[in-house]
Formats: structure tokens, C-alpha cells, sequence
């Protein structure tokens, strides 16, 4: 049985316009020990998916799932204190910018000790404790000079590194990542990817990592998901969805990676045409087809989630057209 089960998930938005569609009947599971990805451009639905699992959408938002499965628990069925009980101890999220998520008035042993203390999970002292241990697993020295310190008095890649060891202090089931390297140089992130990959592995916690870059991707994932428009609109193993990629978008995403030695130097980057159509009220047909180069009149029409082989999934009327491999070369697997 998956950790989490999402089915038919929707998010719609009040807004002045009429109805925003932000996440439209999307599924996807994640099992225990499993990372998976969800991938897509700006505005396609990714944030508002994770803010739906924490329960932690705008108030105005109005979520509906034939299916929102965690462990067992509907968690469109209990209340928000029930939500809060399983949030931070059995659910817990990396948010995109720790500069925002960390509050600056509270020093980071307060912020990092209250989730432990809330959850009833031992003394203050076994909380100072847990979080000096922490702290150290992910590389931020004198530990426990650090509780005493605020968050502007770090580095933005401390900062990532205290908000990791904030979503671990419980030993959550599951661990959501909202584009927790966008803000960070290339060093930093590549250890940042580095160390989540080994502290998910060591304690088989459940992540769904959220980004936009391909290349994070093929480093870290075992298995995609791709959004577009509110939609997941491909889903495949990661091996699979690099080795032959079926939705139009996705060869689109993975066409605009420079290749290593093959993409000379000071050349113009490939780049998807268009805009992300607005999802305010009706989405008829495929949402892609302004931007697609094989549309014809059919994907006026939704298509068809069509299984490709097992565990591989596609949005599209042509996804069983075969179709070379779009990606010239898959970045090394951080293991």
C-alpha cells in the first residue's frame, strides 16, 4: 500500500475573474523510502499540490479528491486539529525560500524545539539534544552556538540546511520539498540534493521533491511526475521518462538542457514557445496545443492518460508515436 494516495485531486481559486483551476484532477502516489519528483515550469500547479497535501492552502481555496490517501487517513475528512497533529510529526515541508519560512524575532533552537515540544516527543532537553544532532548531520558546525543564533545571521545555504533539519526533527513519514535549491549557487546545491538523497535514504523517509530543472531530476528521483497547466501530463520511472520521453512538453523541457561537449559554446538555448494558458474557468482540450508542433484538430479533445508500458503514463493523442530520445545526455545519479 503507498505511503500516499492522491486521486482526481483538484485545488480551485476565487478569484475576480471567475474560478482559477490550479490543480485540475491530478493523480499520483509516493511509497515508502520513494522519491518522487514533481516537475514543471512557473504556474503549472506544483506549489499549490504540496500546499493541498500540508493543508495549508489559502482560505478561500476549495480542495475536493476522489481520493487523498496518507497512511490510511482521508485527509479530506478530518478536521484542521487533526491536521495539525499529523503535520510537523508525520508530515513535514521544506519550503522554497527558508529566509521567509524562519522566523526572524526566534532563535533557531526555538523554531527547530517547537515542533518536538508541540508533539509531546520528549523534555526540552531531548529536543536541544535532537537538534544539536541534527544540525551536525547536515553540516552546520558549533551546533550548539548555532541554537542561539537568528536566521539573518546565517548563510542562505545554512538557512536550507536548518529548515532540512527543522522537516527531520520528528522522523516524518513523509517529506515535501519545495524547490529547496532555486535560491542557491551551484556548489551549495549540488550538497544540498547530496545530503537530502542520504538522509532519505538512511531513515527511508518518503520525499516528494518539487522543481523545475530536469538536471536536479535525473540526479535524485526515482520516479517523475510532470506538470502542465494543473495537470500531470506524464508520470514514468526516472530511467524511462529520460530514455524515451512521450509528451510533447516533456521532450520540450528536456530538449532546452545544454549537453556537455555537444552544445557549443555561446549558442542560442532551445526554448518552448508560448505561454501557459490562463485557468480561469473552462479548460477544454489539451492545454498544451498552442504550443505543441504535432497539434491537429483532435486535441480540441482531452486525451486519453495513456499507458505506455508499466509504471509510464502520458497525457497526449500521440504519446504511443514512437519518438527518439530527447535528452543527449542524463546527468550522474547522486546516490
Amino acid at each position: 500500500m503507498a505511503l500516499l494516495e492522491a486521486r482526481n485531486l483538484r485545488v480551485d481559486l476565487p478569484v475576480d475573474a471567475g474560478t482559477l483551476h490550479a490543480v485540475r484532477g491530478i493523480d499520483f502516489h509516493v511509497e515508502r523510502g520513494e522519491m518522487l519528483c514533481l516537475v514543471g515550469e512557473s504556474g503549472c500547479g506544483k506549489s499549490m499540490t504540496s500546499l493541498a497535501l500540508m493543508g495549508l492552502l489559502p482560505r478561500r481555496a476549495r480542495l475536493t479528491a476522489d481520493c487523498l490517501d496518507f497512511d490510511g487517513i482521508d485527509l479530506t475528512a478530518i478536521s484542521a486539529r487533526q491536521r495539525g497533529g499529523l503535520r510537523g510529526l508525520r508530515m513535514a515541508m521544506i519550503f522554497q525560500e527558508p529566509m521567509t519560512a524562519l522566523n526572524p524575532s526566534y532563535t533557531l533552537g526555538n523554531q527547530l524545539c517547537e515542533a518536538f515540544l508541540r508533539h509531546r516527543l520528549g523534555s526540552r532537553q531531548n529536543a536541544r539534544e535532537r537538534a544539536i544532532h541534527l544540525l551536525e548531520r547536515v553540516g552546520i558546525s558549533a551546533a550548539a552556538e548555532r541554537l542561539d543564533q537568528y536566521p539573518h545571521q546565517l548563510s542562505g545555504g545554512l538557512r536550507q540546511r536548518v529548515m532540512i533539519a527543522m522537516a527531520l526533527m520528528c522522523k516524518p513519514d513523509l517529506i515535501i520539498a519545495d524547490e529547496p535549491t532555486t535560491a542557491l549557487d551551484v556548489t551549495i546545491q549540488a550538497q544540498i540534493l547530496r545530503l537530502l538523497r542520504e538522509l532519505q535514504q538512511e531513515s527511508g523517509t518518503a520525499v516528494i521533491f518539487i522543481t523545475h530543472d530536469l538536471g536536479v531530476v535525473a540526479r535524485i528521483a526515482d520516479r517523475v511526475a510532470v506538470m502542465y497547466a494543473g495537470e500531470v501530463i506524464e508520470a514514468a520511472v526516472t530511467p524511462a521518462l529520460y530514455a524515451r520521453p512521450s509528451h510533447p512538453y516533456t521532450r520540450g523541457l528536456l530538449s532546452c538542457i545544454p549537453a556537455p561537449g555537444k552544445t557549443p559554446p555561446g549558442s542560442r538555448l532551445q526554448a518552448i514557445p508560448g505561454v501557459v494558458p490562463s485557468l480561469v474557468g473552462h479548460v477544454e482540450g489539451c492545454a498544451f496545443r498552442n504550443r505543441c508542433p504535432l497539434a491537429e484538430a483532435r486535441c480540441e479533445t482531452t486525451p486519453p492518460f495513456m499507458a505506455l508500458n508499466e509504471g509510464h503514463r502520458a497525457r497526449c493523442h500521440f504519446a504511443d508515436r514512437p519518438m527518439a530520445s530527447a535528452t543527449p545526455s542524463q546527468p550522474e545519479t547522486i546516490s
